[in-house]
């Protein structure tokens, strides 16, 4: 079985830039994906301000959806959980969950770990003709310590939901531009990101190692999604367990870059188990 998936902080539906809405555009590129599955973070379930801001059409801009923003970027065709984290006076928003395959069941977790950030891990079991694949949508915290504690939650999330021979995705922003986290989670679930076989394989870093430690690994460099505009930081994932990678790429350009302040993460994957 073949899955192409992705993974896409849409910045609540409205651009970095000027805070003009971009939900309509991020629904036609959200589906030119053509992928099966689509893990998303800051997904608006309700924002009434935006609502009544863009509640008619202006300026060339089509008016502001009155489904919550998961259920109106799933349309019709898709099967769609959403698990709600941050609420506030005039809305709320989390991670989204975007599927071709029936979602047997949804489970968010909060992993809050201070009042001033609310985060989620929403878990679902996908029904897809060969097996039940369990998918995690997560967002982690600004703060070093919280994304240690999240990750933590998170690897205890796993492995009281799936079992330990079952193929999985965990997905998501993982605000880990120090690339400090994914060394526990390849250890202690088996998983992979999709840009592991990629590794520091230049000349200058081979050398580099042949200097300092012939017996040294190649370090395993997640790739840059932020900002969209010029991509530096390495914020967002895609782990996986029970599944070959064909091929991963970051979606550049300008159309990318007035959508979201992220750049989305695309990958074609191949089920082994």
């Amino acid at each position: 079985m073949q899955l192409r998936i992705a993974t896409y902080n849409i910045h609540k539906g409205v651009s970095t830039l000027g805070s003009q809405p971009r939900v309509h555009a991020l629904k036609e590129a959200i589906h030119a994906l053509d992928a099966q599955l689509i893990f998303l973070q800051e997904v608006q379930g309700r924002h009434d301000k935006h609502a009544l801001r863009y509640g008619e059409p202006t300026r060339g801009h089509k008016h502001w959806p009155e489904q919550a923003q998961h259920e109106f970027l799933a349309g019709e065709h898709l099967h769609v959980a959403y698990g709600k984290n941050a609420t506030y006076q005039h809305g709320h928003h989390g991670n989204a969950l975007l599927s071709t395959y029936p979602i047997a069941k949804a489970y968010n977790r909060d992993v809050s770990d201070h009042a001033f950030e609310q985060r989620g891990i929403l878990h679902c079991c996908l029904q897809t003709p060969k097996q039940t694949l369990h998918c995690y949508v997560v967002h982690l915290g600004l703060f070093a310590g919280s994304r240690e504690r999240q990750t933590e939650a998170l690897i205890e999330v796993v492995n009281q939901t799936a079992p330990s021979d079952a193929p999985l995705i965990i997905a998501g922003d993982f605000n880990d531009w120090r690339n400090q986290l994914g060394t526990q989670l390849r250890q202690r679930l088996g998983v992979i990101e999709v840009f592991d076989e990629r590794r520091s394989g230049t000349r200058l870093g081979a050398a580099w190692r042949k200097l300092a430690n012939r017996n040294a690994a190649p370090r395993l460099i997640p790739a840059r999604t932020f900002p969209a505009a010029l991509p530096w930081l390495r914020l967002d994932r895609i782990y996986v367990r029970g599944f070959r990678v064909e091929q991963a790429q970051v979606l550049h350009g300008p159309m990318w870059a007035k959508l979201s302040d992220h750049a989305p993460i695309v990958a074609q994957l191949e089920l082994t188990l």
